[in-house]
């Protein structure tokens, strides 16, 4: 069962990667702020329209390995229609997963972004899955 799991996760993953849905050139961001993972090379340029507090939309633009790529896209999946504080919430809960710290239950609340638990066992792969969601806890903080 649990490579099953670990096949799907990777096919979500490819998914994200392959086909993203939100990695364009934004109309109109109210905020923009670049990512950088000196490590492996990622750079991505994160697009949020916020509006009285609630993130309308958002983009990325840049480079990088996969699963930063994904990572992001996910990651937009997921905020986009939120209120602030609860993609800092997710982000928070996003970062503890890949600590390995997030409870089962909680994780499940990240929806497709948990197909990036695995990373916790790939020390070098962590900096990558984090990028899109700390640029976004960065966006927030400024706000």
């Amino acid at each position: 069962m649990a490579m099953d799991l670990k096949q799907m996760y990777r096919e979500i993953v490819n998914e994200h990667n392959l086909h993203p849905t939100h990695k364009h050139e934004m109309a109109g961001p109210t905020v923009v702020l670049r990512g950088v993972n000196p490590s492996c090379g990622d750079d991505i340029n994160l697009q949020l329209k916020i509006e009285d507090g609630i993130i309308t939309d958002g983009s990325f633009t840049g480079t990088g390995c996969a699963i930063s790529q994904a990572s992001a896209d996910m990651m937009l999946d997921i905020i986009i229609g939120l209120p602030e504080a609860e993609a800092e919430r997710l982000a928070d809960l996003f970062m503890r997963m890949i600590k390995g710290e997030a409870s089962p239950e909680e994780i499940e609340e990240l929806d497709e972004a948990a197909a990036l638990q695995d990373i916790s066992h790939m020390p070098a792969r962590v900096k990558c899955a984090q990028l899109g969601w700390r640029t976004v806890e960065e966006i927030i903080r400024r706000q």
